[in-house]
């Protein structure tokens, strides 16, 4: 019997609650959120699927899930331009977490911004192991790069590692195509304002958050064995510690399977040691490491 436990159930959290219940993946379901109000909407909307899965609303049951999906926390809004910036008021929710899940053995995935960062917190405030946490964002990251290299005609794979935010380093040495600095520099401009565009028309980003989010967490589940881009906590892979960073890994039952290194162009090297550099300084601010 698998159990999964949403921390946070706005669009997101409820969106990916949604695709578990109706998924037969999962057969018993936590949901939590500070709206005492919109918990009990979203419960009674899952209830309504009639699907066999039971759900609970009891947040000491989250402890005793086999995945936590935390998506808990402000959004992003047109007034809060990078995802960093959201990192003071989400610390406090990350450790409200933490609090509940002593000695925690399953796994957790980090989708509340900044994911990289607060993924390396819940690390070291929960002891967890480092490939049973997995923060989200370089799929979603990822799929925008292709969409873009598809609007250019530039055909070839599409892999964004580093920080899912301003960070971000698209690799376009795996295109398979010699992209010139200009091309390059304003692809990633575009990319880093993507979620912004959909955000000033609708409120917030939805639909492609939540598919990427359940294709993560189904990979999990299913023990798929299968590469993806997540943020991991790094201990010299990449030549970078004390941070979590988007790398290629290999996702299964238990978590990060493995990490995976690539080889990069100077280019790509050069924003990724400036994507290293920005997320180990605000992780050591939060954790008071020296």
């Amino acid at each position: 019997m698998t159990s999964l436990a949403v921390f946070g159930t706005g669009r997101i959290g409820g969106g990916v609650a949604a695709r578990a219940v109706s998924s037969g993946l999962v057969h018993h379901l936590v949901l939590y959120d500070c709206n005492e109000a919109l918990l009990e909407a979203q419960r009674l909307d899952i209830e309504h699927m009639r699907c066999p899965v039971t759900v609970s609303v009891n947040p000491r049951d989250i402890r005793a899930c086999d995945i936590i999906l935390y998506t808990a926390g402000l959004p992003r809004n047109q007034n809060i331009k990078t995802r960093a910036a959201l990192l003071d008021c989400n610390v406090p929710v990350a450790s409200e977490l933490a609090a509940l899940i002593p000695h925690y053995k399953g796994i957790i995935v980090v989708v509340t911004n900044p994911a990289d960062i607060l993924t390396y917190y819940l690390w070291k405030i929960t002891g967890i192991a480092r490939k049973r946490i997995i923060g989200f964002g370089g799929q979603l990251d990822s799929a925008r790069f292709q969409y873009e290299l598809a609007n250019r005609s530039i055909r070839g794979d599409g892999f964004i590692l580093g920080e899912h935010g301003e960070h971000q380093v698209p690799l376009f040495s795996k295109t398979g195509h010699d992209v010139d600095f200009n091309t390059r520099e304003e692809i990633l401009s575009k990319l880093r304002n993507a979620s912004m565009e959909i955000i000033k028309g609708k409120g917030a980003t939805e639909y492609a958050p939540v598919y990427h989010i359940w294709n993560l967490i189904a990979s999990v589940l299913s023990d798929a064995q299968k590469e993806l881009i997540c943020s991991a906590v790094l201990d010299g892979e990449y030549g970078v510690f004390g941070c979590s960073l988007g790398v290629p890994v290999t996702i299964g039952r238990e978590g990060i399977l493995s990490i995976h290194e690539w080889d990069l162009d100077c280019w790509e090297w050069d924003h990724f040691h400036q994507a290293a550099s920005f997320v180990s300084d605000l992780c050591r601010r939060i954790t008071h490491e020296s």
